[in-house]
């Protein structure tokens, strides 16, 4: 965490930072050796820092408690607890039930230009996080493994399926080699079995983290496969076995967490490796889109 946060700075072009990550990514380069200590477990741990006591957090992070006290007023914080209520409010809308956030928007202003643009703008705020936090390096080593992997297999499940299938899609029209698990009926396992280690799995999962794909993790690495994990949160369990982390704000105005952060990495990737694979790739392109002409041409008599 320390070193994405040592390398960008979230107030640029006039942001402001208003999250507690935000002021970290802010302020960071700033901070002594302890408070970055300190603020690497903060935006580490979210949960931990709104639902536990200060005591418990010092305790299990081996930073003092006057130590979070002095960061949370380098954050611009009045105290220890503002900071920490700050979190509560921010974890609170990540674990808010779908139904009451339903309610919560029949609450508010229900106009079209209204909710048009509360959601336009949490969506910019989501792509502005990618831009800045996202680097070129971490692109180039995850596409690197994909372009090299001798087959791709994609894991999404509840609200990503329809992601990754958009994901296989795109990559389907220059590259053979890729799949998405669990679909006609063929299983996970049954697609792990066909693999070797040369190969690489991309899995997609948000809160609610889905049972199956968190599984899917811990046993793609077990099995040497290289694994990119897409997510929304440094707390997601089994990161720890991705080669390729990439988390992405899911900030909406909407009941439905956003994908619009994961598309435009998604999409990212996809034009980094059309440009890798070169003209192969052109090539195969273009033969899919005039079998698609055909299939549009042809009349069933």
């Amino acid at each position: 965490m320390g070193k994405t946060l040592e390398t960008f700075s979230f107030r640029q072009g006039g942001c402001v930072a208003n999250t507690i990550v935000e002021r970290i990514s802010a302020e960071y380069s700033g901070l002594s050796a302890q408070l970055r200590k300190a603020a690497d477990f903060v935006a580490d741990n979210p949960v931990d820092v709104a639902t536990r006591s200060l005591r418990a957090v010092a305790q299990t992070s081996g930073v003092s408690p006057a130590t979070f006290s002095r960061l949370a007023r380098a954050l611009g914080y009045d105290d220890y607890e503002a900071m920490r209520e700050a979190g509560r409010i921010a974890v609170g809308q990540k674990l808010l039930p779908f139904s009451e956030r339903a309610e919560a928007l029949q609450r508010g202003d229900q106009s079209a230009d209204a909710i048009l643009l509360r959601q336009s703008k949490m969506c910019i705020q989501n792509i502005t996080f990618l831009q800045q936090n996202v680097t070129g390096a971490q692109l180039e080593a995850a596409v690197d493994t994909l372009h090299n992997a001798g087959r791709v297999l994609l894991i999404g499940a509840l609200g990503s399926a329809g992601i990754v299938d958009y994901f296989c899609y795109q990559a389907q029209y220059f590259a053979q080699n890729w799949s998405v698990a669990g679909r006609s009926g063929a299983s996970i396992a049954a697609s792990f079995a066909q693999m070797s280690q040369d190969d690489a799995v991309i899995v997609l999962t948000k809160a609610p983290y889905a049972h199956q794909s968190l599984s899917a993790i811990d046993v793609a690495r077990s099995n040497g496969f290289k694994v990119i994990v897409l997510t929304d949160s440094h707390t997601c369990p089994g990161l720890d076995h991705a080669d390729h982390v990439f988390v992405l704000p899911t900030e909406t105005a909407n009941f439905f967490s956003s994908y619009v952060a994961t598309l435009a990495l998604i999409e990212t990737m996809m034009s980094m490796l059309v440009a890798r694979v070169g003209p192969e790739a052109e090539a195969r392109i273009r033969a899919t889109e005039e079998q698609s002409r055909k299939l549009t041409e042809s009349r069933v008599i």
